[in-house]
């Protein structure tokens, strides 16, 4: 979940290209175990050329502007399992104002639509929301020792930007998503080595 700054206006198009049917949205942090929005399937997917990382930098709820933390977003490279979530056609149009305003509150992310694979085999176009590489909240690009760094620092009203991590790694878990990037970051968070190993 982004934080910091009033919530912008949406982008005039996104989420209203011309489609008959359902919409799908493909979750990879916060939205897999607390979606709030409704939806009429739940199917863990596949999402290939991307990657889950804490590549965004939070600056009022896991950490401040004196101090920031990090938060997750979306990098290009690798794949990401997650969870696609299928959206009623009459429900889309409230479900994109939320997803906007959950995620959208600075603009450290673009919306995209991008193809996954769900574990029926079936392919479908999600709505997410990548990094942006181009924003000044973007941490993606700092070294893996800088970035454990600020996860040890951040510190906001929602808590830690370890425990951020911690919960996310716990409900990967629970879910039954493997992630061997986000174990290693907090184990290198939690260790006293300044990178990862």
């Amino acid at each position: 979940m982004q934080d910091t700054a009033p919530t912008a206006p949406a982008p005039p198009t996104w989420g209203l290209e011309p489609e008959a049917g359902e919409r799908w949205v493909f979750g990879y942090g916060s939205l897999m175990w607390h979606p709030g929005f409704p939806h009429r399937e739940r199917r863990p997917a596949l999402l290939r050329g991307y990657h889950r990382d804490m590549c965004i930098l939070s600056l009022r709820y896991r950490g401040t502007p004196e101090c920031p933390g990090l938060v997750l977003g979306l990098r290009g490279r690798g794949s990401c399992r997650g969870i696609a979530y299928c959206v009623a056609p009459e429900d889309w149009p409230e479900v994109r104002t939320y997803l906007h305003e959950r995620e959208m509150t600075t603009y450290a992310y673009i919306p995209r639509r991008v193809p996954a694979t769900l574990d029926d085999g079936r392919r479908v176009s999600c709505h997410t929301f990548v990094a942006d590489p181009g924003h000044r909240q973007y941490a993606g690009h700092l070294s893996p020792g800088e970035r454990v760094r600020l996860i040890r620092q951040g510190v906001g009203p929602r808590g830690t930007a370890r425990d951020y991590l911690a919960s996310t790694v716990a409900h990967l878990d629970d879910l039954g998503i493997r992630d061997g990037h986000m174990h290693a970051l907090l184990d290198a968070v939690d260790t006293a080595e300044p990178v990862l190993p």
